[in-house]
């Protein structure tokens, strides 16, 4: 049934929304403004909230909580892009990698309007109304830090440089890939928004002075950034798993 192979590309989608979630809510309590502290919260719970709505779907399938679906794993069992499992690093990395990671979400979720499946192309439809308001903070951060100081630019650089090696591992290929594009499931292969992505953030780079050698497809190797959809982690996950699944992880039976 087409239902159980649509389990890979779920998780896919409510691991990417659920580890950057919590990554954005690291910065609660000590955002360099008391706006943007509580702007990454109101996102982060919009992250979580997503990926909740992924796993529910998954629920219905499996036959398990989402709960336990979240939580009720190691490491290995996540298949997020590596992108999102990078500690938050200082303000200008984590805005380049939010800025980087919506432009992506975004063209993947447009993609996802067109599936067969109704209830994943009604759910991403409901998702992309919030996303929008995620991309439009991040490219204003963009604009922000490349104007700011030269300090700010060359940490605005310097962030782009060390997340770019990671990014080809968002449009990684998930598990029954070829059969989910053959039944319309995936209009077409995560691969061929790379290039739809880069059309949406080279006029940015562009416009702040950040495009140069090292910014671009180019420099991508074939398959660089890639592991993460088949559960190939960081150290920086096993850590942050351990973080997220300490309360679970005392008594997975509780109801809270």
């Amino acid at each position: 049934m087409i239902d159980e192979k649509l389990v890979p590309l779920l998780m896919a989608l409510a691991d990417d929304e659920l580890v950057l979630g919590y990554r954005d809510s690291e910065w609660t309590g000590i955002a360099p403004l008391l706006e943007e502290d509580v702007a990454l919260s109101s996102m982060a719970q919009d992250e979580i909230g997503h990926a909740r709505m992924f796993y529910e779907m998954v629920s219905g399938i499996l036959d398990k909580s989402p709960d336990s679906i979240a939580l009720g794993r190691e490491p290995s069992g996540f298949h997020h892009c590596r992108l999102v499992e990078r500690p938050r690093g200082d303000w200008a990395y984590s805005m380049a990698r939010q800025f980087l990671y919506d432009a992506a979400d975004g063209v993947r979720l447009e993609m996802l309007t067109r599936s067969t499946h109704k209830p994943l192309a009604l759910g991403v439809a409901k998702v992309i109304r919030e996303e929008k308001y995620h991309r439009m903070h991040g490219e204003s951060w963009i604009g922000k830090l490349a104007h700011g100081t030269d300090e700010s630019h060359r940490r605005l650089e310097a962030a782009l440089l060390q997340l770019w090696p990671d990014l080809p591992g968002f449009f990684e290929p998930v598990e029954g890939e070829a059969e989910l594009v053959k039944a319309g499931v995936l209009p077409e292969p995560f691969s061929a928004l790379l290039p739809r992505w880069w059309q949406v953030v080279e006029p940015v780079l562009a416009r702040h002075g950040l495009h140069g050698p090292n910014l671009g497809l180019n420099a991508f190797s074939d398959h660089s950034g890639y592991g993460g959809r088949e559960g190939r982690h960081s150290e920086d996950f096993v850590k942050l798993w351990n973080e997220m699944t300490l309360v679970y992880g005392v008594d997975p039976e509780a109801v809270w």
